[in-house]
């Protein structure tokens, strides 16, 4: 029997890029997403594809997405929390506190709604069980300048990981975090052209293919329950991380 995922921002960027890959590896899949369209658009290209039209911040709209997919399929046996945000970059005292307030609705509540939404469901299913997979961010140990934002966000996801490894013990519930580092998608393609660095300058920046975030998600989701990737941090090899700052 196939397996199943659920993709949050699933029909663009890193998250199109995976469930492309999940499908051709057999798997069934659900796109979550808020454009309807663009995830009809996706689902209806792919026969193993199911679009879950839905804002992660919103609770009932989560619940009724990942009541579909198991309605669906029978049951879930993972989740990839990728949907996200970024902020514009600047001193603190420059951010708005609604782009605050934004990021962090989307980037760690969402994450927190749609893994409460998979995690009651795992527990609940027979046999128990499943696995959640966070996109974190390499932002998740080190900043880039002006990111508070954004950095707080994922510092927090690692948070979330840890305790969602904790809690899914006891119910055959793995966790384990992505940290990706300058992929290139549009919200990536700005590294090309040149971003602020911790001194000041603006330089470019190496970049990789999201072919090899797809590959590395759908490998820590294809281990067996009994295993798992806890951290695993997959980036441009001469990307200004290590030493950063």
């Amino acid at each position: 029997m196939s397996q199943t995922i659920i993709i949050t921002g699933g029909a663009r960027g890193i998250g199109k890029a995976c469930a492309e890959a999940f499908l051709a590896a057999g798997w069934k899949v659900g796109i979550v997403g808020r454009t309807e369209a663009s995830v009809a658009e996706m689902a209806g290209s792919h026969e193993n594809a199911l679009a879950l039209p839905c804002d992660v911040v919103d609770e009932a709209q989560v619940d009724a997405a990942f009541d579909k997919a198991l309605s669906e399929w029978g049951r879930i046996d993972a989740l990839f929390n990728n949907a996200g945000v970024s902020v514009m970059g600047g001193p603190v005292d420059e951010i708005s506190v609604d782009d605050w307030r934004r990021c962090i609705e989307i980037n760690l509540t969402g994450s927190f709604i749609c893994a409460r939404a998979a995690f009651g469901r795992m527990r609940a299913q027979d046999p128990q069980g499943g696995r959640i997979i966070n996109n974190g961010s390499v932002s998740a140990h080190v900043p880039r300048w002006g990111s508070a934002p954004y950095t707080a966000s994922k510092h927090a996801i690692t948070g979330l990981t840890r305790s969602l490894s904790l809690d899914g013990r006891p119910y055959n519930i793995a966790c384990g975090q992505i940290d990706i580092g300058n992929t290139l998608t549009d919200m990536a393609e700005k590294m090309t052209k040149g971003v602020p660095q911790a001194d000041g300058s603006i330089a470019v920046e190496p970049v990789m293919d999201v072919s090899n975030v797809a590959k590395s998600v759908l490998h820590m989701a294809s281990l067996p329950l009994e295993a798992n990737v806890q951290f695993m941090t997959v980036m441009a090899s001469a990307m200004p991380y290590i030493g950063r700052g």
